[in-house]
């Protein structure tokens, strides 16, 4: 294994896309942008809203920026479908503003890997929902989610 390689690689099994989506969303609970970026191609195209992202240095930028304004950022991500070197997630994450008001986005990506499974595509669409910080449904310490906290199905989500 190479130090570029990030497992596990493509072809994807369940079970091994199940293991890429937990590494994800583990990662981007980190909030650690430079750590993040390493798991993207130096020339990945991300579509994020209406963002559109190209190379890992942007991608970097990007995080940044987002965790500067997403507050107490948490995500839990649940595989949706999976083929050779694509894997389709949805998800949703919780975080509020500056001014203490609290968000529920939820959204749907398309990731694209390269052989090595670094990512080199993802395209995501997403949406949020006001709520009340009593609406709240993520309350693990900031961090990697617990492996005992309901996933986005087991919460109805």
């Amino acid at each position: 294994m190479s130090d570029t390689q990030r497992p596990p690689l493509p072809p994807f099994t369940r079970e091994t896309a199940i293991q890429k989506v937990r590494l994800a969303e583990d990662g981007w609970n980190s909030r650690d942008a430079a750590k993040v970026a390493q798991a993207y191609t130096p020339d990945t195209e991300w579509r994020n809203r209406a963002e559109f992202v190209h190379g890992r240095e942007q991608a970097q930028a990007f995080l940044a920026r987002k965790w500067a304004k997403e507050l107490d950022y948490r995500l839990i991500k649940e595989l949706w479908a999976f083929e050779g070197n694509r894997i389709a997630v949805r998800y949703a994450y919780e975080w509020h503003d500056d001014s203490g008001n609290w968000f529920r986005s939820y959204g749907n990506e398309n990731w694209e890997f390269d052989t090595d499974g670094l990512m080199q595509r993802r395209f995501a669409c997403i949406n949020d929902l006001p709520i009340k910080e009593g609406e709240r449904k993520y309350h693990w310490p900031l961090g990697r989610r617990p492996d005992d906290h309901p996933g986005l199905s087991d919460l109805g989500l």
